[in-house]
């Protein structure tokens, strides 16, 4: 059986949150709901929606200031955000959606239309989470390539010096030892300035590692 999407219901209203609870939980969501978005913002601790519908009136922390502050963090921002209103005016809506909400409901609402609205939240909620995938993903490989590029060099000097090192030690040329040290030394340093530039990135840019793959740039 598959996970079914979650969605938090924001709803001070007892039987509008009532009716929302029946209509979501008999189309197979799983549904949390909660009276405000003080209260939101602690089940989220816990409860991970796709989908939020909140309110826009409602004491404490209303939905749209709700809806701010979900926006603002990297954690929530990407949970498709409805607001439910009675306000009918172009300039509300145009205030909602510069505050970041996804989608306007005016109340009453028309069930139906609220089922397809989801749908559609959820099937950009889904997206945006593939994208978001794909682009860490990238950067993982990205990453690995730029520092198997890197250290595979001054590694390469040190594993031959210290071979080089033991040979001379069995063979007692010990005269050869201080040469050997200072290539030790260097790829030692070559890999702390590699380590030193990675801890300091910033405004990362790529080049080309092969004809199908990149490696960071790092100076």
């Amino acid at each position: 059986m598959s996970e079914q999407d979650k969605i938090l219901i924001v709803e001070d209203e007892k039987d509008t949150r009532f009716i929302l609870e029946k209509l979501l939980t008999k189309n197979s969501y799983e549904v949390a709901s909660v009276l405000n978005g003080e209260e939101a913002i602690e089940k989220l601790k816990t409860f991970k929606p796709k989908v939020i519908i909140a309110d826009w009136t409602m004491p404490i922390l209303d939905g749209l200031q709700l809806c701010k502050i979900l926006k603002d963090d990297d954690a929530t921002k990407m949970i498709y955000y409805i607001i439910l209103t009675a306000r009918t005016s172009l300039k509300d809506r145009v205030t909602g959606l510069d505050i970041g909400a996804d989608d306007f409901l005016i109340k009453p609402i028309e069930n139906q239309e609220l089922l397809a609205r989801i749908r559609s939240g959820i099937r950009i909620y889904n997206l945006q989470t593939e994208i978001r995938s794909i682009e860490h993903s990238k950067a993982i490989l990205e990453m690995s390539c730029t520092i198997g590029h890197q250290i595979n060099n001054p590694l390469s000097s040190l594993l031959m010096t210290i071979s080089s090192i033991q040979d001379e030690i069995r063979e007692k040329k010990i005269d050869h030892l201080e040469d050997d040290f200072k290539i030790v030394s260097q790829s030692i340093q070559r890999i702390k300035s590699l380590v030193d530039d990675l801890i300091h990135l910033q405004n990362p840019t790529t080049i080309d590692y092969t004809s199908e793959s990149k490696m960071i740039k790092l100076n």
